[in-house]
């Protein structure tokens, strides 16, 4: 007679992953690692940059701990004093605690329509609590996916209304995060300022070119033979916010200012799941008015960059994924 090896189940784990920033000095991977191994975390990414023009270093690290070990609540009480020794600005994310993203989009529909299909296949890992429109074009899609739909119409007369009913809505579902997917509606400063570092943009150009309304006409009246798109954080300056991602696509003089629209929206869905995704992951950090950060793939590569506000191309700099730290 034989018998089965009994099976142990796999005690649960706590992955969590830490982003900083802080004025460099010596010490500070020492006490932040000591911290993490004296409470029993193991480290299974981490990645830093010190930024030489700026003075400021910037570090991620995602961690486990075994079941019985601080939970994410306990980390930040344990991290708090290391942060304070160091002038940090920090966050402690769990893994499995996904962000809570609210979208908002007005008539073209190809990044909201890319988003969803990626959030429902699993490649965005987000919750998406409601999508938010001035118009209702989109809203049997945004139904079929099982999403409330908000109609918050604005007009120059009501856009002060709209955006306190904006503010009821991000408060309702807890936002951590908003994405305007083609919302062609200025927020205000007030908004912007009040939401800095939490809303994402998709700008139909490859800023700083071509700011504004209508860019794709812009490019061709210039007569580009490239176009892009630009993810990037929402400040009160109009399409000045630090660049999260951007990438471009090859055009030529046969193309209509219309045939440049269309070739850039693949791009425009492309660059915006990619800044959602990365912010998602706690990848981006902002630093000023540029954002720098890790790439996923840095464990097999050495080190990273911190990103310029300018420019990032695909194959170039935007493969450098990025990380955003919040003050507490």
């Amino acid at each position: 007679m034989t018998s089965t090896p009994a099976t142990t189940a796999t005690a649960p784990t706590t992955d969590a992953v830490l982003v900083l920033s802080c004025p460099d000095q010596r010490g500070i991977v020492a006490a932040v690692s000591a911290l993490l191994f004296d409470h029993g975390a193991n480290i299974e990414e981490s990645q830093q940059f010190d930024d030489v023009r700026t003075d400021q270093f910037f570090m991620r690290i995602r961690f486990s701990v075994s079941a019985g070990g601080p939970d994410v609540g306990r980390w930040r009480e344990l991290f708090a004093d290391v942060a304070a020794r160091f002038d940090m600005q920090w966050q402690i994310r769990g893994v499995a605690d996904p962000y809570r993203a609210l979208i908002m989009v007005s008539r073209f529909g190809h990044c909201l329509n890319d988003l969803l299909f990626r959030w429902r296949s699993g490649a965005l890992t987000m919750d998406i609590p409601a999508v938010v429109s001035n118009h209702r074009d989109l809203e049997p899609l945004v139904t079929s996916y099982g999403i409330p739909f908000h109609h918050v119409p604005v007009t120059a007369d009501t856009k002060s209304q709209a955006e306190a009913r904006l503010r009821e809505i991000v408060a309702e579902h807890d936002v951590d995060l908003v994405v305007l997917a083609r919302y062609m509606q200025v927020l205000s400063d007030d908004l912007s300022r009040d939401l800095s570092g939490r809303v994402i943009n998709i700008h139909h150009s490859f800023l700083p070119s071509f700011k504004g309304a209508k860019p794709y006409h812009q490019a061709f009246a210039r007569g580009v033979k490239l176009v892009g798109a630009t993810a990037h954080y929402v400040t009160a300056d109009l399409d000045e916010g630090p660049i999260i991602d951007q990438d471009v696509v090859r055009v030529d003089h046969r193309m209509a200012a219309e045939d440049l629209v269309r070739a850039g929206e693949e791009v425009e869905s492309r660059v915006l799941a990619r800044a959602v995704r990365w912010h998602c992951e706690s990848r981006v950090l902002l630093n000023g008015d540029r954002t720098g950060g890790f790439s996923g793939r840095a464990r097999r590569r050495a080190g990273a960059r911190l990103l310029d506000r300018g420019r990032k191309v695909s194959g170039v700099a935007v493969r450098q994924v990025q990380v955003q730290p919040h003050v507490p």
